[in-house]
C-alpha cells in the first residue's frame, strides 16, 4: 500500500474495512512498534492522538525486596565479588550439613 505524504512530519494512512488503521512503516520503526503491540487512543480537539502503550503483566513486576537483591548482586558483580556457575553448582552439590552438637 502506498503511503501519501502530507507534510514533512505528517503521514497519511488508511482506515480499513473493519476499522483497522494502517500506520506508516517509518512511524512504526521510529516508535519501535511491532505487530501485536498495544497503542493508546486519546481524543483531542483537533483529532486523535495514538501512542504506544506498554502493558506489563503484574506477575513480571519485581517487589521492592527483589529489586534491592538484584541491585546488590549487580554491585557485587561490578566489584568482582561474583562466582562462576560451575562453582555455585559444585558448592550446592557438596553442601555440608550443619554439625550436630553432642549433648551430655
Amino acid at each position: 500500500m502506498a503511503v501519501k505524504t502530507a507534510t514533512a512530519e505528517e503521514r497519511i494512512g488508511r482506515v480499513g474495512q473493519r476499522r483497522q488503521v494502517v500506520i506508516p512503516r517509518e512511524m512504526l520503526e521510529t516508535l519501535n512498534i511491532r505487530e501485536g503491540d498495544f497503542v493508546a487512543f486519546r481524543k483531542q480537539a483537533n483529532g486523535v492522538l495514538i501512542k504506544p502503550k506498554r502493558v506489563v503483566d503484574p506477575d513480571d513486576v519485581l517487589s521492592p525486596e527483589e529489586s534491592a537483591q538484584i541491585a546488590k548482586a549487580r554491585r557485587e558483580m561490578r566489584a568482582g565479588m561474583g562466582i562462576t556457575l560451575a562453582q555455585l553448582e559444585y558448592d550446592l552439590a557438596h553442601k555440608r550439613s550443619p554439625r550436630r552438637r553432642k549433648t551430655a
